[in-house]
């Protein structure tokens, strides 16, 4: 099987690559914006999940749409953990700046 559904292997390789550059990116050039941060890592996460789910079909087996669904039940939990200890961070303090992450005591 040489394409899935009429588009390339190559395809899937670019948008994956693409989203994973975006989202180092997001992380380097943004440092200020927590929520930022933390989209920049699930485009980094999507992209991995393309890839597990472009290869498992052009290969034909299971395994890396099943790691896939590690991946999104990982990201859903990291989501869920971070925004909850942004939320927490914010009610002491009254900002969400990494600048000041530094000085957290505790």
């Amino acid at each position: 099987m040489t394409n899935i559904g009429g588009i390339g292997i190559e395809h899937f390789i670019v948008v994956s690559a693409i989203l994973f550059v975006l989202g180092v990116l997001g992380i380097f050039l943004n440092r200020k914006n927590v929520i930022v941060i933390l989209m920049a890592i699930e485009l980094i996460l999507l992209s991995v999940n393309i890839n597990l789910v472009a290869f498992s079909a052009f290969l034909g087996d299971l395994t890396g749409q099943i790691f896939a669904m590690f991946v999104l039940t990982v990201a859903a939990g990291e989501a869920a953990i971070g925004l909850a200890i942004l939320v927490i961070y914010f009610r002491g303090r009254g900002t969400i700046a990494v600048d000041d992450v530094n000085r957290m005591k505790g």
